[in-house]
């Protein structure tokens, strides 16, 4: 592994990023491909993602092609063995004068190092030994948010970063059916993540509270509503009914989006900064919404990424409520 940062070729006739999931990572990927397609602008981009992310990618002008990682092929204790021929023939496909892993793990880090022809970049943070494949590293700190680590990648290789930074995210049709014309908050309530999800007791006095505005119900959830909740004439329950791009055109149209820490969130945040993020255990500061004029809700409290947790106290959905009838009015 070279300890020092060292340019990127001039011009690469083809570079691959390498950053197959999850949802919120993709999207905070996205300003930095962005910045790589201004400056090389004749280079061939193929970025690989896990094929349930590809949608979000769909129209994107900074990529030329979408190369699926079929992840559920390696899981297992036989794996890892399949993993080897898969990659040797994604390499034939894929090989780039630039590679680019925005990943980070053992397993990105080896199938950059076949798709390899002149440079390998990773981050200097990378995890399970990864950053002993790359040709050289971006340093990295972990107090830096995800969207400003993946573009000290493309900066370290002199890859200028434009202001206001690019989110290239898909345009698709509003779900049939769906009332356009009235406003509404998008409402994501719920995230495959361990601890991160409101419970129901706390979703329904959160809807309770925001009446009359009209609430939409978005994400996914595996278990039917209570009545006490679905009931509610001020809230549409759209919940499992949309695509991927549906849903990013659902949250661009919203007046605000109120979501939990999940890869929904940072759709939101990319859009707009009329948006209240709520955090259970993961840390706004590194993975929070990324404008600094969106806010957050935490331990009781709601503030701006940057800002003291002081600011204003929330110690209930319902008082979170009362702030936002008086932000949205």
């Amino acid at each position: 592994m070279a300890s020092a940062v060292r340019a990127a070729p001039p011009f690469p006739r083809s570079i691959l990023v390498l950053k197959p999931s999850s949802l919120g990572d993709v999207v905070h990927t996205l300003p930095a491909v962005a910045a790589l397609r201004r400056h090389f602008p004749h280079a061939r981009i193929a970025w690989m993602v896990n094929p349930e992310w590809a949608p979000l990618l769909e129209g994107n002008p900074s990529i030329d092609a979408v190369l699926p990682f079929p992840r559920s092929r390696f899981r297992g204790p036989l794996g890892p063995l399949r993993l080897l021929p898969w990659a040797r023939d994604f390499a034939t496909e894929a090989a780039s004068d630039l590679v680019l892993d925005f990943q980070g793990l053992l397993r990105s880090a080896f199938i950059g190092k076949l798709c390899r022809i002149r440079h390998f970049h990773g981050l200097s943070d990378a995890r399970e030994g990864a950053r002993f494949f790359y040709d050289a590293t971006a340093r990295v700190t972990p107090s830096q948010h995800a969207v400003d680590r993946y573009l000290a990648l493309v900066a370290s290789l002199g890859v200028p970063v434009p202001r206001p930074l690019e989110w290239p995210l898909p345009a698709a049709p509003l779900p049939e059916g769906f009332d356009a014309d009235r406003p509404f908050i998008a409402l994501h309530p719920f995230s495959r993540g361990q601890g991160k999800s409101l419970s129901l007791s706390d979703l329904e006095t959160l809807c309770r509270s925001l009446a009359p505005l009209r609430l939409v119900l978005l994400g996914r959830f595996e278990s039917p509503l209570p009545p006490s909740l679905s009931s509610l004439p001020h809230l549409e329950n759209w919940l499992n009914r949309t695509s991927l791009p549906q849903l990013v055109s659902l949250l661009r149209q919203a007046s605000w989006t109120i979501s939990v820490d999940s890869g929904p969130m940072h759709i939101a945040a990319a859009l707009s900064p009329r948006l209240l993020s709520i955090h259970t255990w993961s840390d706004p500061q590194r993975v929070g919404p990324y404008p600094p004029e969106a806010w957050i809700w935490q331990n009781g409290s709601l503030f701006q990424r940057g800002q003291p947790a002081r600011t204003l106290p929330a110690p209930s959905p319902e008082k979170a409520a009362e702030w936002l009838l008086a932000h949205v009015s």
